[in-house]
C-alpha cells in the first residue's frame, strides 16, 4: 500500500491538543492518525480538538477511524470536539450520529475552551 500524504500534526494550545486534519481522511490516514493521537495524548490533554478545516474528502473508511478516536478517547476520559466542518460532513456526523459523541464547534476558539456554541448531545 502506498504512503498517505495526509499530514496531521498536533498543536497545544491552552490546555487543549489540536490536531490538525490535511488532506483526504480515508484507509491511507491510518498511521498519521494514529500517530497524531498518540502524540496529542502522550500528556492528558483537556481535551483533544479534531480540525477539519483543511480536510479533504472523509470516506467510510475514514468515518471509522473517528469512531475509533472516540472509542480510545472514551476509554481514557478524554473529550473530543470537532471544528471546521463542511455542512456537508456536518450532516453526515449528525446522521451517523458521530455528533452525539463529539462536540461540533463552529470555530477553534470555541473547541479550545469548550465553550458554548458547541452541538452535543
Amino acid at each position: 500500500m502506498t504512503t498517505s500524504d495526509v499530514t496531521m500534526p498536533v498543536r497545544r494550545r491552552d490546555g487543549a491538543a489540536v490536531i490538525d486534519l490535511q488532506g483526504d481522511v480515508n484507509g491511507r490516514a491510518e498511521h498519521s492518525l494514529n500517530a497524531a493521537w498518540e502524540e496529542a495524548t502522550r500528556t492528558t490533554p483537556d481535551a483533544v480538538v479534531l480540525n477539519f478545516e483543511t480536510a479533504g474528502y472523509i470516506n467510510s473508511t475514514g468515518i471509522a477511524l473517528i469512531v475509533g478516536l472516540l472509542a480510545m478517547a472514551r476509554a481514557r476520559g478524554i473529550s473530543i470536539r470537532a471544528y471546521g466542518l463542511t455542512p456537508h460532513y456536518r450532516e453526515i456526523f449528525e446522521i451517523t450520529r458521530l455528533a452525539d459523541f463529539l462536540a461540533i464547534n463552529p470555530d477553534e476558539d470555541s473547541a479550545v475552551r469548550g465553550a458554548e456554541g458547541a452541538t452535543h448531545a
